[in-house]
């Protein structure tokens, strides 16, 4: 079970971005006012939060107080272990060194939504892991998961973000991984946890409309993925593919196209 502070998780909700094509530009969440407490998550009732044209999707659970989808945040604490500690990015910073970050919570399905064909080809975002999810790893936690790679080090753990490509609805069968923690390896010494940002490539998702993230683990109990399934993303940038618009005027037949 993806752990979830005050109750039961909330209803699936799609973690999603809506891209306006004609307003494009790399996300750096730095535009975002935070509360005193450092991080939105959904508690205004909005829905999602748009910003430069990408709507980022969220579900917030009045009863309970929790969330599903993005929160934006800018909390830095990497020692405080535990899901009171769910909004802090371990590096320390955002990417870069900025001061804002948004924070995706797995809860079944997790999308970015486009709203056109985008060519991706050249996109893509940083990624890390959260506080509570890396400490959660190295230490083990208080809901049943596991330190990776066990007592002895040997356990052949991995904690695996996959981005995966849609097109109308339909997977398009495209997908890149990244793993945020892989303790499979021969030596142990290269096993790792990601503690800093890494970019990571859309390209090979090629032409899509819609995003979906998912999060696997190899730490898995009676109710399903033990580690924490949170991550955090910084500086999203999607190129949309230049269309062509056709405008046909009754009796003159004049044609307006767009360069592709």
């Amino acid at each position: 079970m993806s752990h979830q502070p005050f109750g039961l998780p909330i209803a699936a909700a799609a973690l999603a971005l809506i891209l306006n094509p004609a307003t494009a530009a790399t996300v750096t969440f730095e535009t975002v006012p935070l509360p005193p407490s450092g991080y939105w998550n959904g508690s205004d009732g909005s829905g999602g939060i748009t910003i430069n044209g990408y709507t980022f999707g969220n579900s917030f659970n009045p009863t309970w107080g929790n969330w599903s989808g993005f929160a934006i945040s800018n909390h830095f604490d990497s020692s405080t272990a535990g899901w009171t500690n769910q909004y802090s990015a371990y590096p320390g910073t955002g990417a870069g060194g900025s001061a804002n970050y948004a924070v995706g919570y797995y809860s079944s399905s997790t999308s970015l939504n486009f709203g056109a064909l985008t060519n991706l080809a050249g996109a893509g975002a940083s990624f890390t892991n959260t506080t509570y999810a890396a400490l959660d790893m190295l230490h083990g936690g208080d809901f049943g998961s596991k330190k990776f790679g066990g007592a002895t080090g040997n356990d052949a753990d991995w904690f695996l973000l996959t981005i995966s490509g849609f097109a109308s609805g339909a997977a398009t069968g495209t997908s890149v991984d990244f793993y945020l923690a892989d303790f499979r390896f021969a030596d142990n010494a290269s096993d790792y946890i990601v503690t800093d940002w890494r970019n990571v490539d859309f390209t090979p998702l090629g032409t899509v409309d819609e995003l979906r993230f998912s999060l696997t683990s190899s730490d898995v109990g009676t109710w399903g993925m033990n580690t924490p399934g949170y991550f955090a993303m910084d500086n999203l940038s999607v190129v949309p593919e230049p269309s062509v618009l056709l405008i046909s005027l009754s009796g003159i037949g004049l044609l307006a196209r767009r360069k592709r």
